[in-house]
């Protein structure tokens, strides 16, 4: 490199230390390579001259090279970093800057690439010019104060906070120009910085600057302590940043969350509301009350929507003062007490935004809301109790469109107006409390509600069956509600088939009862399907455990999940053809069986785990009974009488029971209801069910049973016998139908599954035709166009019988069909 070039290079300082030097010409390719670049990337110089810069970069800032020479064409030069390739192959990221040499006589200027590596130092190095622009040009407010604690130097941010430019700061300290901080506490941080040499980072400091004097800002400040070269503290480096929009947000979200934890705790009308004026006092307002209509105190039914009139009487509306609440120890003797009543203007703020059920902001009051207020009446005070407020804000309380009062929000003290903000936090507010007010007036309502769905949550008549009769007893723990969460259930099934359900919530009252009416539904839906008991009981689980994951930590208990959580059921399907019962038991059941003969045994049941609780998986039980034998399912609360469950001895509750189910009765409701007087108190401390079923028998005449194999001529032999049948059976009327029935199931059967099918007709008290088949195929029912030459099978048959569905069996499945034995309806 000639004498000029490097005068030229000297002539533009590079600001990054240790450089290497490369020489590039026109065309981008190294014409010089010195003995630090060498150093730096690897590469001999007799290796690196004459080659593309782009052979030395790796791919991706290769790809970049044509860009960034028309940018150094463009403005004479170009700074940056590129990923350099080691002569060993790893890469080199280097600080590079190109600029122009100076032009040579005989060709084309020429380049100059200054490269650093930046591995081992944080960046880029700065000129001191720079750095010092970073400062002053910061839109972070900056400051440095000496060990006195006086202000050296603030750049031009630290204006925005108030206090004047940065040379009045000079020789001040902080308490000087801002008044409105606790400079004291500020100082402290300081001095520690000073003492320890520890960074504090993040201090966030709450008051008023002189930019706005009557508003609360918040500031989150770091603070650095500044050594000279021999480590000598010479003062303090702090940052200041205005982050009062997010301390506000933060503090809303506590409101918030305080709101939530502390409003409507009770189903108390008067304590939710002075729960909503406690919790915005002092955080939000200086002054809360809380006015409810009259009705609404009563537990009653106020109007729908915005009233859209005064109330009470030409001039005023009667509301009830129910909650208030002030940064003052004591509330002035003319103000109006719980119970009494607020009266207002009909033209008063309070009154539009009561009948318009809009909320209302006013920052600056003018004229005062003292003359808001209607002239009591001698005796009582007036509707705004305290201070001269200079802010005020209302919002109406509403709950499922109906307006159950107003809340008025009042700043005295603090001077800082309200803002939509806040309006928006006291709508949030109001909105769960006027949630919370709505549910506590409609409790007693509601109540009576659930003693009518009580009564209709359980059966009123036990529906006819062939099966099995039955008897059952209910009785209440509650007897002044008549609430309760035990519950039990008959359900006819398919193949003259009966089911016996009897099932015990935890707890108690409305929830109790409203789980139980859940698990109830679902148990009968389960019951459709015809699905084997313990089967029944583990979707009944996986139910209960779905609702019961929808609550979070902390939550009020939902009445179809965490209620429903630990519940117990027996399920239980009796078969009057064979005889045979098979029931499951999620939680603890002791079934019974009384003998034809008096005798009591108990069958050993495997106790399944509760419901929604986990554990093993859900086993059941198949045994016989003889015609005449009395199967008895009862509840928890049946022996609750001699202490908790938990506490008591299994072998000492069978004998008891045994002994009583050994009494004889007169017929089986008189024993059920024997039994229930026998072992519960009049007033019992748990719900009781206890379901009594004498076990029948169909008579061996009226089942008939056939296997034919699966071919379309067994078709033909089908209808025969079925039409013999159903002449034997007396029911001629039905022939014509069953056999279309039949024929159609049994063609069914044949195109989709291999082997004998099994036709089986019973006569209970609807005629059933069931067909058996060795496929798992399910069929649907289809709604076939008058163009299609198939799919009308099912259709038919579903229109020639009451009922029609599919069960499975270890073996297959059954579709079986009802028909009344009065015959068609068409």
């Amino acid at each position: 490199m000639s004498t000029s070039e490097e005068s030229g290079v000297a002539a533009r300082r590079f600001d990054v230390p240790d450089a290497a030097v490369v020489l590039l010409d026109a065309h981008a390719a190294v014409s010089g390579w010195t003995s630090d670049a060498e150093r730096l990337f690897g590469h001999r110089g007799a290796e690196a001259v004459g080659r593309s810069v782009a052979d030395l970069l790796m791919p991706e800032d290769a790809a970049r090279l044509p860009d960034l020479a028309r940018r150094c064409v463009r403005d004479g030069h170009w700074t940056g970093l590129l990923a350099v390739r080691h002569r060993d192959g790893h890469p080199v990221v280097a600080t590079v800057r190109v600029l122009a040499a100076t032009e040579v006589a005989d060709g084309p200027p020429r380049w100059v690439a200054l490269a650093a590596d930046t591995a081992g130092t944080p960046g880029w190095g700065m000129s001191r010019g720079v750095l010092e622009r970073m400062a002053a040009l910061s839109p972070i407010g900056i400051a440095v104060v000496d060990t006195d604690l006086r202000f050296v130097w603030s750049n031009a941010a630290l204006e925005q906070f108030g206090g004047g430019p940065g040379r009045e700061r000079i020789g001040k300290r902080l308490g000087d120009i801002q008044p409105g901080l606790d400079a004291a506490a500020l100082e402290a941080v300081m001095r520690q910085v000073m003492e320890t040499g520890e960074t504090v980072a993040g201090y966030e400091h709450v008051g008023t600057v002189r930019s706005a004097p009557h508003r609360q800002t918040a500031h989150a400040m770091s603070f650095t302590r500044l050594d000279d070269d021999q480590g000598t503290p010479l003062g303090v480096y702090y940052t200041v940043v205005d982050v009062t929009e997010r301390y506000r947000a933060r503090e809303r979200l506590t409101l918030l969350d305080r709101a939530g934890k502390s409003i409507g705790r009770t189903l108390d009308v008067t304590r939710t509301a002075q729960e909503l004026a406690d919790i915005a006092v002092p955080g939000l307002a200086d002054l809360v009350t809380v006015d409810l209509l009259e009705t609404v105190l009563e537990g009653g039914e106020p109007a729908p929507g915005p009233t859209g009139r005064p109330l009470g009487g030409p001039g005023a509306v009667p509301l009830r003062r129910a909650g208030h609440r002030s940064v003052d120890a004591g509330i002035p003797e003319d103000s109006v007490e719980i119970g009494q009543v607020a009266r207002y203007r009909a033209d008063a703020p309070p009154v539009t935004a009561l009948t318009g059920g809009r909320s209302w902001i006013e920052t600056r009051l003018d004229p005062r809301a003292g003359t808001w207020t209607a002239d009591p009446p001698q005796g009582e005070g007036t509707a705004l109790p305290g201070p001269v407020p200079h802010t005020a804000m209302i919002v109406p309380i509403r709950a499922r469109g109906t307006t159950l009062g107003i809340t008025t929000f009042f700043r005295s003290r603090r001077e800082e107006p309200f803002d939509h903000d806040d309006l928006g936090l006291a709508e949030e507010f109001v909105a769960r409390a006027a949630l919370c007010l709505d549910n506590a007036r409609r409790y007693t309502r509601e109540r009576d509600a659930a003693l009518v769905l009580q009564r209709h949550l359980l059966p009123h008549r036990l529906p006819e069956q062939d099966a099995m009769e039955v008897a059952a007893r209910y009785r209440p723990a509650d007897e002044l509600t008549g609430l309760g969460g035990d519950w039990f259930d008959v359900i006819p099934l398919s193949g003259a088939r009966v089911a016996l359900v009897v099932g015990d919530v935890v707890g108690h009252g409305i929830e109790a009862a409203a789980a139980m009416g859940r698990l109830r539904a679902a148990v009968q839906t389960l019951a459709d399907l015809d699905l084997p008991p313990e089967e029944v009981l583990a979707h009944l689980d996986d139910l209960v455990d779905r609702a019961g994951q929808e609550d979070g930590p902390g939550t009020v208990p939902r009445a179809d999940g965490v209620r429903a959580r630990g519940a117990s059921c027996l399920y239980a399907v009796y078969d009057p053809v064979g005889g045979r019962l098979s029931m499951a038991a999620a939680g603890h059941g002791l079934p019974a069986v009384v003998t034809p003969d008096g005798t009591v045994d108990f069958p050993a049941l495997p106790p399944g785990p509760q419901l929604g609780v986990g554990g093993p998986p859900f086993e059941s039980v198949e045994l016989w009974l003889a015609e005449g034998s009395v199967l008895a399912l009862g509840t928890n609360g049946l022996l609750a009488a001699e202490g908790p469950a938990d506490r008591r001895d299994a072998a000492a509750d069978r004998e008891r029971l045994r002994q009583v189910l050994e009494r004889r009765a007169p017929g089986l409701d008189d024993h059920c209801r024997d039994v229930v007087d026998a072992l519960v108190p009049a007033r019992p401390p748990d719900d009781v069910v206890l379901l009594m079923a004498r076990a029948r028998r169909l008579p061996a005449d009226r089942v008939v049973s056939w296997e034919l194999p699966a071919d379309r001529s067994s078709v033909a032999e089908v209808r025969k016998r079925t039409s013999r049948q159903l002449c034997e059976w007396g029911l001629d009327e039905l022939t014509f139908t069953t056999e279309l029935v039949v024929s159609e199931l049994f063609t069914n059967a044949i195109r989709h599954a291999d082997g004998p099918i099994r036709l089986r007709l019973i006569m209970s008290r609807t005629l059933v035709c069931e067909v058996w088949d060795a496929s798992p195929t399910a069929p649907h029912l289809r709604h076939p166009k008058t163009t299609d030459e198939g799919g009308r099978g099912l259709f038919l048959v579903s229109q020639c019988t009451q009922r029609w569905g599919t069960r499975y069996t270890q073996d297959g499945k059954i579709i079986w069909t009802e028909q009344s034995l009065a015959g068609p309806s068409f």
